[in-house]
């Protein structure tokens, strides 16, 4: 197995017990820029997935969506590696259907402050389609709703480890808007039991393939668990919705259920309960180890 990353947002701390394993290698590259590798499996994870981190560069981050899939394309193309796209819910932008459909085209705005990525992931998955209608490459395509866990970074920017981080430091909790947005969280191992599965799946099946659980919560009833979890003190604090911040957030997965006898088997509670303890655990270290995190 080969890891690339360029560890912009990456934390090297997460893979030092894999270092131990022989057939593991640790390769710092951009995919951005081309590569030659002898590989039989791509896994394309590559692009920042918080709003704060996509939007600091978002140049770099439509060039690692577009350039990025371009590169590894052409290189499943030329050794024949069956090659996973980890795309995204927010190709559905702010959604005029509920729950989202792999069929619904989406409402997007192309120009705003989330279309690097909004954009950037669409364009991927056209390229991804067009190298396999013209080259034969095999495809899997996935579409990533709100995923958390442990190994999260503190200052991801997301929405499950943002409230995690407050409440255990003490701090408010941060709403943008009044909190009745929707959102629809899946723990770690259950998207990666899923991108295995559709790894592993008939080459017929291409996708896109929604992977996400559709338990439904507000944002609101999110930070009220977060808290109620951590004992916390803290109070909520209501700031400016962001723009194009989509209003509701759920999957349809009757496609994951049918052609990968996948569904998601842990629940938000127990999910966050594992999420804390990491949390917690990091932020009982001194300042410096968290810095070189």
């Amino acid at each position: 197995m080969i890891c690339l990353d360029n560890f912009s947002t990456g934390m090297r701390r997460n893979i030092v017990h894999l270092k131990r394993v022989d057939r593991f290698n640790v390769v710092a590259h951009d995919i951005v820029h081309p590569l030659d590798l002898e590989v039989d499996e791509i896994y394309n994870l590559a692009c920042p997935a918080s709003p704060p981190h996509y939007q600091a560069d978002p140049i770099h981050t439509t060039k690692t969506c577009v350039l990025g899939s371009l590169n590894l394309l052409e290189l499943a193309a030329r050794t024949g590696a069956r090659i996973l796209q980890a795309s995204t819910s927010e190709v559905y932008g702010d959604p005029n259907v509920h729950p989202q459909v792999e069929s619904y085209w989406g409402n997007v705005n192309s120009f705003g402050p989330r279309s690097c990525y909004d954009e950037g992931k669409r364009c991927a998955e056209t390229l991804f389609f067009d190298f396999h209608n013209t080259h034969g490459v095999e495809i899997k395509i996935i579409r990533i709703f709100n995923t958390y866990g442990p190994r999260m970074r503190p200052d991801d920017g997301r929405v499950v480890s943002n409230f995690i981080v407050q409440a255990l430091t003490g701090q408010d909790i941060t709403i943008y808007g009044d909190g009745s947005q929707t959102r629809s969280f899946c723990f770690v191992d259950d998207l990666i039991g899923g991108m295995v599965r559709m790894m592993a799946s008939p080459s017929s099946l291409t996708g896109p393939v929604n992977l996400g659980n559709p338990s439904e919560f507000t944002i609101r009833e999110l930070a009220e668990q977060v808290i109620g979890l951590t004992g916390s003190r803290s109070q909520i604090i209501h700031r400016a919705l962001p723009v194009d911040d989509p209003r509701q957030r759920r999957p349809d997965i009757s496609l994951a259920m049918q052609e990968l006898d996948w569904r998601p088997k842990i629940d938000l509670s127990s999910g966050l309960r594992q999420t804390i303890d990491y949390f917690d655990g990091l932020l009982a270290r001194p300042a410096r180890e968290l810095e070189a995190v």
